[in-house]
């Protein structure tokens, strides 16, 4: 969660305010079914408002913002959507926001307003640069839609998952095709005191409203990670297949790139993100952080967690998790639940062997010392 305010939307026929990361918004307006079927259908409007927005602007904003990000951003072109990382210098995820530039300011929506705006704040220096949260001003509202804005409409980040982007790679266990291809979403970004004539504007345009449940559904289909329930203190890019839409693998330096850059050459990712399908004949669903067990009873060892959950109007109750990437791909898993445990299969997104679609030849041993070297601040994966 990242506002404290609730949204006036909330006050609309049926609006069941969420919990957890999405409290602020509706979790649905009375029959999440039909919300997702209109979502995936692009005929419903989500609101979003309880998102973060931080704007940069000045002249030296783009070529900055490529200093210190996983992005390629130096020429990032008015209304051109991308995803960047602020990495910790070990190369752990520390803030994740969406990006659009509208050739002035720079938009990034992120789940992390304050924390993102401080690091920016501290890291301005001499150039002639300005951050600001506006989270107070402006909100975002998503659709299911590919397309930009047009001439005249508000700034619109196009989600650009799960294409992979110039310079990005993808860890996928099939490279050949991603159920993410089919979902379409954008945020929109209006002023917050406009949003009830914003959302009415489109439901006069036959359009409904949905929440959350069915945008977390519909993302969780698509394997799209979200920072706030997939990242921890501990997460690399490669674990969650991020390197797609988010990481540039041929920018200059930035902090964590070395950690990013050895992983990828040499290195193995510690974990792997999977869709779990879980049992539905119980009408239970495990919470958020329940771990999944492999094995049975005594025998049983924590695979990982539940990183987020859902029912799927079509495939049932589904959900995201962070595992080992030791865990057997065959292994029926079991998940705690308040309806008694659950068993799981495995729908694999990251790949078992930890190794990306391009990933280069094995080294030699005078090269994989250099690469091993003193200076280096990996220590995430397998260097094997």
């Amino acid at each position: 969660m990242t506002t404290t305010t609730a949204s006036p939307l909330l006050s609309r026929h049926g609006a069941v305010e969420a919990t957890g990361l999405d409290a602020g918004v509706a979790w649905h307006y009375g029959d999440p079914t039909a919300e997702q079927r209109a979502l995936a259908a692009s005929r419903a409007v989500v609101d979003q408002s309880h998102l973060g927005i931080v704007t940069v602007t000045g002249p030296d904003r783009l070529s900055w913002l490529n200093s210190l990000t996983t992005q390629e951003v130096a020429a990032l072109a008015p209304g051109v959507s991308t995803e960047l990382m602020i990495l910790s210098p070990q190369g752990r995820i520390e803030h994740v926001a969406a990006a659009v530039d509208d050739g002035s300011t720079t938009w990034l929506i992120t789940e992390s307003p304050t924390g993102l705006a401080d690091f920016l704040d501290r890291m301005r220096f001499m150039l002639r640069v300005d951050v600001a949260d506006v989270t107070s001003e402006w909100a975002a509202l998503g659709e299911a839609i590919s397309a930009p804005a047009s001439e005249g409409e508000p700034v619109t980040w196009v989600d650009p998952w799960p294409h992979i982007a110039d310079g990005g790679t993808t860890y996928a266990a099939d490279p050949s095709g991603h159920p993410g291809d089919a979902r379409r979403w954008r945020l929109v970004i209006v002023p917050r005191t406009s949003l009830d004539v914003e959302v009415d504007a489109r439901l006069a345009s036959g359009w409904s409203l949905a929440g959350t449940w069915a945008t977390e559904a519909l993302r969780i289909e698509a394997y799209r990670p979200r920072a706030a329930a997939e990242v921890d203190e501990t997460t690399l890019p490669h674990e969650l297949d991020w390197l797609r839409t988010a990481v540039h693998l041929h920018k200059g330096c930035y902090r964590g790139q070395e950690t990013v850059a050895k992983v990828h050459n040499v290195g193995r990712p510690p974990r792997r993100l999977t869709l779990l399908h879980l049992d539905g004949s119980a009408h239970a669903l495990p919470e958020i952080g329940a771990e999944v067990r492999m094995g049975v009873e005594d025998d049983a060892k924590i695979a990982g967690r539940i990183t987020s959950v859902a029912r799927h109007h079509e495939l049932g109750p589904i959900a995201l998790a962070v595992l080992k990437r030791s865990t057997d791909p065959s292994a029926t898993l079991v998940v705690p639940s308040d309806g008694g445990p659950l068993s799981a299969s495995q729908e694999l997104i990251v790949n078992a062997d930890g190794f990306s679609a391009d990933r280069p030849p094995k080294v030699g041993p005078t090269m994989k010392g250099l690469l091993m070297g003193k200076g280096c601040a990996a220590d995430g994966g397998d260097m094997s």
